[in-house]
């Protein structure tokens, strides 16, 4: 980090959890802003796999077998 984030991350967390948490919000909404190349870039890709799914190249999976894939189970040690 540069030397005026430093000094930004070390005043932040001396605020209360409260304003902690509404200056990260703040600053991951900062981050979402709309960006027309990045859309369009993630519409060609979803064109590309449906029409790859038509052609029979990729097939479709249940969504609670992706959703298992990424699940963390708690098993003892």
């Amino acid at each position: 980090m540069n030397p005026t984030a430093e000094t930004l991350s070390a005043q932040a967390v001396r605020l209360p959890p409260d304003e902690r948490m509404a200056l990260v919000e703040r600053i991951l909404d900062s981050l979402d802003e709309p960006d027309a190349s990045l859309d369009a870039l993630w519409a060609k890709e979803a064109d590309d796999r449906l029409a790859a799914y038509r052609r029979g190249e990729i097939r479709a999976l249940a969504l609670s077998d992706v959703i298992a894939k990424y699940q963390v189970t708690n098993k003892p040690a």
